[in-house]
């Protein structure tokens, strides 16, 4: 069987690259192709021109190519180091002997500036060029081990893509600096272990290379941590084994676990495997909003109502208590939701569990794809659920952290998505993931197929023992409910499994017409037979409207309910509520829902029309008492969650009132 990667001997999966599965139109097709077009060369665009970003300019700087200091947040690298990576990813799709000669260039400066012992980080470079004495890891928020991860994850992706070793001996010399600091530096290490990248890329190398050093590597790096006395916002308060309840910094929080699942899939540790699949679960049944937003609050500390208060530590761009939820001022940074994306997928092939992949879905449908605009070339920072006027405290916009000079802030309707973000590591994070998502499609085990998330793609697999299969998956989802699969080769007997989506209800499937016992929600289905060419497999999922509401401790949504139709969660725009201030739309039980096509930014989307009644204005008061006037009804038209703000300022909600 090839796959992804080539180790990864505790996982239950092997999910599938490029030379085995690839978008064929579609959505997701459609969407990669606006990734390529518009997504990659507009983010390198910004980062080149010194007039909107330093970006690029630091590095030329560090390798004596321009005069000056540096400029930007000291992450700033990274996320040059995550462009690079979705401009690697789309060669495995498509040549293009333009992106890759500036790849080149790019890899070519890089190892021109890397210092001999591995370290490569822009700021402590100039600083040491323009004669500043300056050292490594001076400061843990410099994220140095984050820049440095996601450079080494790039090296490995090169090395997959083009089979080269240049990009991948930068990731080496840096994965060295790393094991000096495990050797003679723990408590810097463990210290500087800011949304640990590193975690995950040098489980990476270890699978690209076979070095087993960059596996002990990765065990020292939670070893340190264990004995490095630290705080909630990093996860470094209490030993991990010992961690019950996700808390802190939601990138940092969701980068950490993915990392140590990836060291649970080469290493068996099941007490360690047992805290992730814990820790995981409370966040989906307790902090993850229905569009599939991590980490809730801007600013707070955690835990919440911690007994010994000298123990409490700030948190930002956290998770906080369970079941608090807030909607105008919920962060959802769009990292943090590509972060939970990437600890799903690692639990999913952990454990074969559906219910990873439904995540994966929730986050990609509604919460991911809200970060980035229907023409690819803006970004939002914060995903809040709802956006209001006259808002009578300013909430940062959505390149803005505290980091920035607090601006005269706009009117609170009018935070829009923007091409180029003060804190820019949103928009490369959306590009790579976007570049690489047909990795998340399929996955295989011995002998069978599984299908984990839906989308016009062609597949050809080796199954193992003489098995193959190649088959075509044609659909319109999720906009449409039918998902076709033809079988264009086959030898020997295999199974397809097919992921059943918790969401859904009554769903149906086909061999060559004749109807499979489906299994329930939430798992897999699987069919096994010996596949000729010509074979069809169809699997219906109906997609009625459906009316959702909050546990009870879900304090802002009580008495709120909000619209799912497949996979999409929906939300309410001013523009679509013409004549009604947003806050006094609600929807009756048993209200009739019509799905209807539509167009916006050049791309199909399924809206859903309705009749709505317009409650009485509750005033300007704090309190006021309520009146008799009678209640009108309007007509009102709720788009996909992750195509607002496409249209000029507007309010927007997803959770309205209910009338009972």
């Amino acid at each position: 069987m090839t796959t992804t990667t080539t180790a990864r001997p505790h996982a239950s999966l092997a999910p599938l690259g490029a030379t085995e599965v690839r978008w064929a139109g579609g959505f997701w097709g459609d969407t990669l192709e606006r990734t390529r077009a518009t997504t990659v060369p507009s983010i390198w665009a910004s980062l080149a021109d010194p007039a909107v970003s330093p970006g690029w300019r630091n590095f030329r700087i560090a390798a004596g190519e321009e005069e000056g200091t540096h400029a930007g947040p000291p992450f700033l690298d990274g996320d040059l180091y995550k462009w690079l990576e979705a401009a690697i990813s789309l060669l495995a799709t498509q040549p293009d002997a333009a992106l890759e000669a500036r790849i080149d260039e790019i890899i070519a400066l890089l190892a021109s500036i890397q210092r001999e012992d591995g370290y490569l980080h822009t700021a402590v470079l100039i600083d040491a060029r323009n004669g500043v004495p300056a050292n490594p890891l001076q400061d843990r928020f410099n994220f140095e081990t984050y820049n440095l991860g996601h450079l080494i994850t790039a090296g490995v992706r090169h090395f997959r893509v083009t089979g080269r070793t240049d990009l991948l001996d930068v990731a080496e010399r840096a994965a060295g600096f790393l094991q000096g600091l495990a050797d003679d530096h723990p408590v810097q290490l463990a210290a500087s272990a800011i949304c640990p990248s590193h975690y995950m890329g040098v489980v990476d190398l270890y699978r690209a290379t076979g070095n087993e050093s960059y596996l002990r590597l990765s065990e020292a790096f939670l070893r340190v941590r264990d004995e490095f006395d630290g705080g909630d916002d990093n996860q470094d308060r209490i030993p991990v084994r010992e961690q019950r309840v996700a808390a802190g910094h939601a990138v940092r929080a969701n980068y950490l676990y993915a990392g140590l699942a990836d060291l649970v899939a080469e290493t068996g540790d099941a007490e360690l495997g047992a805290v992730l699949g814990g820790l995981w679960d409370d966040v989906v049944d307790t902090k993850l909003y229905l569009t599939g937003g991590c980490g809730a609050l801007y600013d707070g500390a955690s835990p919440d109502g911690y007994p010994w208060q000298g123990e409490l530590s700030r948190v930002h761009q956290a998770y906080g208590r369970a079941y608090q939820l807030p909607n105008t001022t919920a962060h959802n940074e769009t990292c943090a939701n590509i972060g939970m994306i990437l600890w799903s997928e690692r639990m999913l092939a952990l454990t074969g569990d559906a219910k990873y992949a439904d995540v994966i879905e929730r986050i990609a449908f509604n919460s991911f794809l809200s970060g980035i605009d229907l023409d690819g070339d803006a970004y939002f920072y914060t995903n809040p659920l709802r956006q209001v006027r006259d808002l009578p405290y300013p909430l940062r916009m959505p390149g803005e952290t505290a980091l920035d000079p607090v601006p005269a802030p706009p009117p609170s309707d009018e935070r829009l998505r923007t091409e180029y973000l003060s804190v820019f590591c949103c928009p490369p994070n959306v590009a790579r993931t976007l570049a690489q998502f047909h990795e998340r499609a399929m996955a295989v085990t011995e002998g069978t197929l599984w299908v984990h998330q839906y989308g016009s793609a062609e597949a050809s697999v080796d199954l193992g023992a003489g098995r193959t299969l190649r088959v075509r998956e044609t659909t319109d989802y999720p906009w449409d409910e039918t998902i076709a699969f033809e079988v264009l080769e086959a030898t020997g007997v295999a199974a397809i499994r097919l992921r059943i989506p918790g969401w859904s209800s009554g769903a149906t499937i086909t061999v060559n017409g004749e109807p499979v016992e489906v299994s329930e929600p939430g798992t897999y289905t699987s069919v096994e037979r010996e596949w000729s060419a010509g074979d069809r497999l169809n699997l219906t999922l109906p997609m009625p409207v459906r009316m959702l509401r909050a546990n009870r401790l879900a304090e802002e949504v009580t008495n709120q309910v909000a619209l799912q139709r497949g996979p999409l969660v929906y939300a309410l725009e001013s523009h679509d509520a013409p004549g009604a201030a947003l806050e006094n739309i609600a929807l009756r039980r048993g209200t009739a829902f019509s799905p209807v096509d539509i167009e916006q930014g050049g791309r199909r989307l399924v809206a859903i029309d309705a009749e709505a009644v317009v409650l009485p204005d509750a005033g300007d008061d704090l309190y006021s008492d309520i009146d008799d006037a009678a209640v009108q009804t309007t007509p009102i038209r709720l788009i996909p969650y992750f195509a607002w703000g496409n249209r000029g300022a507007s309010e927007m909600s997803v959770w309205l009132p209910v009338v009972w």
